[in-house]
């Protein structure tokens, strides 16, 4: 049995999840997927001052007050930035990493850092012109669930600050969602960590054969799979 912490993508909530955490928990696992604040059913507490650390700290505080050890941290998309940060706060709760079909920041770096210039340049007049100066609206190339809601810009523009050389330890594994990419805000990004991954040996490297949602194309699969990376880890 493992312990999952399940952080969903830019923009989300816990509900972008759907049925993975009943598939986990089926398979007898520990399943937690909190929302960060401001965002989805928190959206009431969304303010110009939350930032990249305010997400670090929801995560790190439900493993923290939930007594939690041995964590499968996973963070999916924008939440690469999340985990790589509760990872350093952390990484004695912190039993493996996965990234799905997500960031990879370096230490310094923030989301605006990993956007090409022309997207980071769309983002910010988006913040200007429709966010009030500090929400970031979902931009997409599709139509947007309804659900996603304005994210607070300063989530995106805060770097990554690591400075404990435990986390680079950790065991940790790439999820990389191969097609129907097309057009998609953080596709470069992603692409480039997972490339990066592939190709390190330090880290575990998987395809999913689906978009940027396999918890609602393949959930199954995706349950599936995050089973074999701890089957894996144990063995």
């Amino acid at each position: 049995m493992a312990t999952f912490v399940l952080c969903h993508g830019g923009w989300g909530g816990s509900w972008q999840w759907r049925t993975i955490p009943d598939l986990l928990r089926a398979n007898g696992h520990r399943v937690f997927t909190p929302t960060f604040t401001g965002l989805g059913e928190r959206i009431h507490l969304a303010n110009p001052d939350v930032d990249l650390n305010t997400y670090i700290t929801d995560v790190a505080n439900v493993i923290l007050f939930e007594e939690l050890h041995d964590v499968v941290l996973v963070g999916y998309s924008f939440s690469g930035m999340v985990i790589t940060g509760v990872a350093d706060k952390i990484p004695d709760r912190i039993s493996h990493l996965v990234y799905l079909d997500a960031v990879v920041p370096k230490d310094g770096q923030s989301l605006a850092d990993l956007l090409e210039p022309e997207i980071k340049a769309q983002v910010f007049a988006a913040i200007e012109h429709q966010g009030d100066g500090w929400k970031m609206p979902h931009v997409s190339s599709k139509p947007s669930d309804p659900r996603m809601t304005p994210q607070p810009s300063k989530t995106g523009t805060q770097p990554v600050m690591l400075r404990n050389p435990v986390a680079r330890s950790l065991p940790r594994s790439f999820i990389y969602c191969t097609k129907g990419k097309d057009g998609m805000l953080m596709e470069p990004p992603i692409k480039q960590a997972a490339e990066t991954a592939k190709s390190d040996a330090s880290w575990q490297y998987y395809e999913l054969q689906t978009d940027h949602h396999p918890m609602d194309n393949i959930p199954q699969e995706l349950a599936r799979l995050l089973d074999t990376i701890i089957a894996q880890e144990e063995s």
